[in-house]
């Protein structure tokens, strides 16, 4: 198996996990659920406006099943030049987070709308680190081709 086929099921693996959350415990803090939102709760006190958040989640949900499903795809049936060029798409459309996600998440956490504090933080991370894992992989299938 190759690096970058390892680097995509990786990925695969825990959108996967995440997907699994969003449908079956959005409101959970732990792997990237909603409930580290204090608008989360807020919204219960709201009954249309809750229905219209848990429609958000469920959709975000549903569009991350379609892009599982289709790295699935890729990573089955496809050849190392294929391969290389999704490592790339995942770059390109994970690093978007940094241009509109990453900013609402900074202000909220830095106006006590996040729970814990420094979430956004941590987030940024964690996609910070899926980029750099898809970066390396893209180096070394580079490097060793």
């Amino acid at each position: 198996m190759s690096v970058l086929s390892i680097a995509i099921g990786i990925f695969i693996l825990l959108e996967s996990l995440n997907i699994l959350t969003l449908y079956f415990n959005p409101g959970t803090q732990m792997g990237n659920g909603v409930g580290v939102f204090n608008a989360w709760e807020q919204s219960k006190a709201d009954p249309q406006m809750h229905q219209f958040v848990q429609y958000l989640v469920y959709w975000v949900a549903g569009t991350k099943l379609i892009f599982v499903a289709l790295l699935l795809v890729i990573l089955f049936t496809t050849d190392e030049s294929t391969k290389l060029l999704t490592v790339v798409a995942l770059i390109a459309s994970i690093s978007s987070f940094f241009w509109r996600l990453f900013p609402i998440i900074k202000s909220l956490d830095k106006a006590d709308q996040i729970t814990p504090p420094g979430y956004s933080r941590t987030l940024g991370l964690l996609i910070a680190g899926f980029i750099g894992l898809f970066a390396a992989a893209l180096a070394w299938s580079l490097i060793s081709a």
